[in-house]
């Protein structure tokens, strides 16, 4: 039996194959849309996953304003931001950041979803956030997922 056939492949950034994809957040629940499209944005759905390569996909969110909350969280839920300085604890609500635009309601959200180093922040530039359902990126011919089907 040939022993060098079970060699383990690992990619890199030569090899990822990286493409891009549209979600549609309409009538979707924050939290678990934003979990399937940091399991994107990762590469793990793919074949090729290596943990320490940015080998995941890049997302499009189209009507990220029509996204929903379950339960009273768009008022009771609490996000924390500190200055720096003395007293300066801020809190914000998500009905407070989607006024602010839908983009840094989604990115506070999947940066926590994200790993916590360099790659995590490369990851997050890989994500399009857009409120309506038009999009200017019909030149890199993005695929339309359905991210119900994802597990």
């Amino acid at each position: 039996m040939d022993t060098l056939s079970y060699k383990t492949i690992s990619a890199n950034k030569e090899t990822a194959k990286k493409e891009w994809v549209v979600v549609d957040a309409t009538d979707q629940v924050l939290g678990r849309l934003c979990a399937k499209v940091a399991k994107i944005l990762r590469g793990k759905y793919k074949p090729c996953y290596t943990p320490h390569v940015d080998c995941g996909d890049n997302v499009i969110i189209i009507n990220a304003d029509k996204v929903q909350l379950t339960g009273k969280k768009w008022t009771d839920r609490v996000y924390l931001n500190f200055t720096g300085y003395p007293g300066g604890q801020r809190e914000l609500s998500p009905a407070f950041l989607m006024k602010k635009g839908e983009s840094k309601l989604f990115k506070r959200v999947l940066k926590g979803m994200l790993p916590k180093n360099k790659l995590g922040a490369q990851l997050l530039r890989n994500v399009y956030i857009y409120a309506g359902s038009e999009h200017p990126h019909a030149a890199q011919t993005p695929k339309t997922i359905d991210i119900n089907t994802l597990k």
